[in-house]
């Protein structure tokens, strides 16, 4: 059974979630959300009372209301109400026009993310789904490049040993590849339609949360306990990359998963220029309040000492009482015709407030929204994307940064690496030297680039300007060559061919740039197992088996990997990091080379 921990009289609280694969009677017990999504405000009956209500909220309308329903009593206002709720009903109407259309894009994005197809197991079949129609409990089929519809438990992969690779850059913009596995048990039942659709394992977990680095639960099956964490877990968002499909069962849909629990309700946002055109307007109303409060006074002192002796002529209103005999300093009939002189001269002096002022803001937003459409400076080339303005309320929030608080500077930049220069065995490599002057080159665009044509795995963007570097690699400089194959042996990087060209896909910009150099300059990284890497040196394949990979961290500041050569059986312990630690591992005697490469390092 499914626990609850009691919150007040009528609301419960999930803390514990039990799922049963492939048994849709035992999971729609719990009425467990959905896979539908919404990240729209309104819906067709709610959106006229919420939008008002939103309005209503800036003072000018609010204030335009208040006066509006002071001109419909005919005691206090000489003019018809028509002169404030035709101002106001178009102000009303045209900010409700722009809302509309701002979440109508939102319901059109909900759609195509809710209508997505999606391979689920039904009955032992694979039949293609919508995404909304996916359940808790169901095992679908993901497939290369393909987003994850839910957040899911792996099963099995179409890689050893239960891997696969994916790239969370919708959970948190990283584009770099993160590794995650399948239990070995549950990996053996491979793609095979009959031993999926019979898996009926028990899975106990913790409840929808927003921690997108952590996950708690047990798979019971076969009688036996798995315990499960967050690297048998992909969550929805996610893009499948470097694997050819990857079979999982739902353990959140929808609003439960971790990247809506994240994403919060919709919210009414306001501007930095909102809250001071509010503060104006607080301003203005309260100038105007003053000028009433005056003329008030000022009725008030007249009518007590001149207005009281014309009222032949100028009779008081019929809500004043009449006095028999009339007194002679009429004062409660003074302070009342007062009160309503205030009434009068604020709905008189209602043009000082300028609700058109919340008109021109809005339709200015508007605007700049398709100037962000088409503003080229901000559309990318590469992958033939355009700025695009999802909506037109935060749009002079752009750029008025006020605080950065940033961890790396490709959080800032475009996190591009490029190897540019190197130093091996104290020598370094790089710098162009003009012969005219002896001096180094500054310009490097006037420099004919290092011709690679000759190595049938060049990437033709690659540029490097000395060309002693590839011609050490081309005499076969022992140091020279080392260095390059320990850039292909020593990192994480994934090889994938696609259309007959080899690409890589690196958990970090660094290492791409790294493995990319070590190919052009002949050494080509290849191909990645679980137990092997195989690389290219200089047109000859080597093939290495790998031992054990010690990770970077923050503690180590360095990655290693320990490598056996299936040629002459060697053990290499190759290891990369920052200089102050790498230095600290060196061997007795390498003064001489430490200096010389502090001396490259610091030019």
């Amino acid at each position: 059974m499914m626990k609850f921990n009691s919150t007040g009289d009528s609301q419960t609280q999930e803390i514990e979630r039990r799922i049963r694969a492939n048994d849709p009677a035992f999971n729609t017990k719990f009425s467990y959300a959905n896979n539908y999504i919404k990240t729209s405000k309104y819906t067709v009956i709610t959106f006229l009372p919420l939008n008002l209500f939103e309005q209503f909220q800036r003072l000018a309308n609010f204030y335009f209301l208040c006066l509006l329903v002071l001109q419909l009593i005919p005691v206090i206002s000489s003019l018809t109400p028509f002169t404030t709720a035709v101002p106001l009903i178009l102000v009303l109407a045209l900010t409700a026009v722009k809302d509309a259309y701002d979440d109508f894009q939102r319901h059109r994005s909900d759609s195509q993310v809710n209508n997505r197809k999606s391979l689920v197991l039904r009955n032992g079949h694979l039949v293609e789904e919508r995404w909304f129609k996916v359940q808790v409990g169901d095992v679908i089929r993901m497939e290369n490049d393909q987003f994850v519809a839910a957040d899911v438990l792996i099963l099995s992969t179409s890689e050893p040993n239960g891997l696969c690779y994916i790239e969370t850059a919708e959970l948190d913009g990283e584009t770099n590849l993160k590794c995650r596995q399948c239990l070995i048990e549950t990996a053996e039942m491979g793609q095979e339609p009959e031993n999926l659709g019979s898996f009926d394992g028990d899975i106990v977990c913790e409840p929808p949360n927003n921690h997108l680095n952590k996950f708690e639960g047990t798979l019971t099956w076969k009688g036996k306990r798995y315990a499960l964490d967050n690297d048998r877990v992909l969550l929805r968002g996610c893009i499948l990359r470097n694997t050819q499909w990857c079979y999982g069962v739902v353990i959140f849909a929808g609003r439960d998963t971790k990247l809506m629990q994240n994403s919060g309700k919709t919210k009414f946002k306001r501007t930095s220029i909102d809250r001071l055109l509010n503060f104006i307007i607080l301003g203005i109303v309260f100038f105007l309040l003053s000028m009433c409060l005056f003329c008030t006074i000022a009725c008030a002192v007249w009518e007590l000492m001149i207005g009281q002796h014309f009222r032949v002529y100028l009779p008081w209103d019929e809500l004043i009482p009449r006095e028999e005999p009339p007194k002679e300093e009429p004062i409660e009939g003074a302070v009342i015709i007062s009160l309503l002189v205030f009434f009068s001269y604020a709905i008189i002096l209602n043009t000082v407030v300028p609700i058109s002022l919340y008109v021109s803001v809005e339709v200015i937003r508007l605007l700049q929204s398709f100037l962000i459409n088409w503003d080229l400076k901000m559309y990318h080339e590469a992958s033939d994307t355009p700025a695009k303005a999802r909506t037109t309320t935060l749009n002079e929030e752009l750029g008025q940064i006020e605080y950065i608080f940033s961890d790396k500077t490709g959080t800032l930049t475009q996190n591009i690496m490029t190897f540019n220069k190197c130093t091996i065995a104290g020598k370094s490599y790089g710098e162009v030297i003009d012969p005219r002057t002896g001096e180094v080159f500054e310009n490097l665009e006037t420099v004919s680039p290092v011709d690679f044509s000759k190595n049938p795995y060049f990437e033709p963007k690659f540029r490097f300007y000395d060309q002693s570097l590839y011609d050490a690699v081309l005499n076969g400089d022992r140091d020279v060559h080392m260095f390059f194959r320990h850039l292909a042996l020593c990192h994480t990087v994934m090889a994938d061919e696609r259309l007959g060209k080899l690409e890589y896909q690196a958990q970090s910009p660094d290492e791409n740039a790294l493995v990319s150099a070590a190919r052009n300059f002949e050494f080509v990284f290849k191909e990645r197992t679980p137990d092997s890497i195989t690389i290219t040196a200089v047109g000859v394949e080597e093939v290495y088996d790998l031992l054990c990979i010690l990770d970077f961290n923050n503690v180590r500041k360095r990655m290693s990997v320990v490598l056996q050569s299936r040629a002459d059986d060697r053990i290499y312990l190759l290891c990369k990091g920052a200089d102050s630690i790498v230095y600290e591992r060196l061997e007795v005697g390498s003064v001489d080379i430490k200096s010389r490469t502090q001396e490259h390092l610091n030019v």
